[in-house]
This record gives C-alpha cells, sequence and structure tokens, in this order.
C-alpha cells in the first residue's frame, strides 16, 4: 500500500513554517522539502504534517 500524495491544490497553498518560504514534495521521501530551513516535512495519509518538531534535517 503506497501513501498518497497531497494534492495539487494543497501543495499550492503551503509555505515552509520556519522560514515562510516555498516548498516542493518530493515523492521519493514522500515528504515536503524547505530547501531555505534544510527539513523535510513528513507526509502521512496525504496530509503534510508542517510542524518543525517532526521535521527531519536535510543531507546538505
Amino acid at each position: 500500500m503506497t501513501n498518497p500524495a497531497p494534492s495539487p491544490e494543497l501543495l499550492a497553498r503551503l509555505v515552509c513554517p520556519v522560514t515562510k518560504g516555498p516548498v516542493h514534495y518530493d515523492p521519493a521521501s514522500n515528504s515536503i522539502i524547505s530547501l531555505k530551513a534544510g527539513l523535510a516535512f513528513p507526509v502521512r495519509d496525504g496530509i503534510p504534517v508542517m510542524l518543525p518538531e517532526q521535521a527531519t534535517q536535510l543531507e546538505r
């Protein structure tokens, strides 16, 4: 069973909660990526979890 991606409508409205900058969806990791903050926010059951304490640090 695959984890569904967030809807395009939802993705168009999301911003990083830390930097307020743009984010994009990464299907390989099923997460919302904020390059400026260096964070990956998980997506669970098609719903982005945009809480900084739930994010993981990106490899630089």
